[in-house]
């Protein structure tokens, strides 16, 4: 997820990772001021093998294998994005599992 936010953001930009506890839930989010996900292919993104990358530079694989472990764990991913402001992942776990 951070390779993603880092090649989204070719020209520097910020990166952001929090956490915190609501209720019985540990929630993580990373953002960045990259240039966001056009709203078409938000719903593609966890797919395997989906990537908007050029040829050679990734497989599509890592939001997939994120999407894997977070579910594995008894986890939720999401996202929001907005085209040319950035993105944001949240990730949130149960505390106890």
């Amino acid at each position: 997820m951070l390779l993603n936010a880092k090649d989204a953001m070719p020209n520097g930009c910020k990166l952001t990772i929090k956490t915190e506890t609501l209720q019985d839930t540990y929630v993580l989010s990373i953002s960045d001021t990259g240039s966001g996900i056009e709203p078409q292919i938000l719903c593609k993104i966890f797919g395997p093998f989906f990537t908007i990358k050029e040829i050679g530079k990734g497989t599509g694989l890592g939001l997939s294998i994120c999407y894997g472990i977070v579910k594995s764990l008894k986890g939720e991913i999401s996202v929001e994005s907005v085209v040319g402001k950035g993105t944001t992942f949240y990730i949130k776990f149960p505390i106890a599992i």
